[in-house]
């Protein structure tokens, strides 16, 4: 199972993992821009938000957390059953 890191595009991550882009805006961090996703990777976006390292950490965990309850188009896995 692929995994979300501090490094991952936004791009890609939109695209891979679509539950986050939610959780991702709640908190302030802007992945899409007129439907398409910014430039640039996770990290980076937080930090154009203020967020620190270790608070860049924590979301990439709480990412990956949240993540492994999903499938690939962003609907829960209990959903499927």
């Amino acid at each position: 199972m692929k995994s979300i890191h501090r490094d991952i595009t936004i791009a890609d991550l939109a695209e891979q993992f679509p539950e986050s882009v939610g959780y991702l805006s709640e908190r302030g961090i802007r992945c899409l821009r007129c439907g398409e996703p910014i430039w640039g990777t996770l990290a980076e976006a937080a930090r154009e938000k203020g967020f620190s390292e270790t608070q860049i950490k924590q979301i990439v965990d709480v990412l990956n957390a949240r993540s492994s309850g999903f499938n690939s188009q962003g609907k829960s896995k209990t959903q499927e059953k």
